[in-house]
């Protein structure tokens, strides 16, 4: 017996969900990078039952979702860099009160 494609892509546009209401409604900035690895990963499950149900003789699903985890990680080390800069300068990590770019 196999899982139906709709229930992996309810699956995935729950998490995808879940990580843009993070995004949108959260005011910590590390809750907004977690948020954002969410909606990644929601990428990723896409990616994988796509290439499951369509095409499983060929790599390319998995390819891009070793790209997507990639990009993920370069995500994670540059958000983190720059959070961890912004609160040794500010001493908050709020994301209403990061204001460098503005005049």
């Amino acid at each position: 017996m196999s899982i139906p494609l709709s229930w992996y892509l309810i699956l995935s546009a729950g998490l995808f969900g879940v990580g843009l209401y993070g995004v949108l409604a959260r005011k910590n900035a590390i809750a907004i990078l977690l948020s954002v690895e969410l909606m990644l990963n929601a990428v990723n499950i896409n990616l994988v039952a796509f290439w499951r149900y369509l095409d499983p003789a060929q790599m390319a699903g998995q390819a891009f979702a070793i790209i997507v985890f990639a990009v993920a990680a370069a995500e994670v080390a540059v958000g983190l860099a720059l959070i961890i800069s912004v609160y040794r300068r500010r001493k908050t990590v709020v994301a209403d009160d990061i204001d460098l770019m503005k005049w």
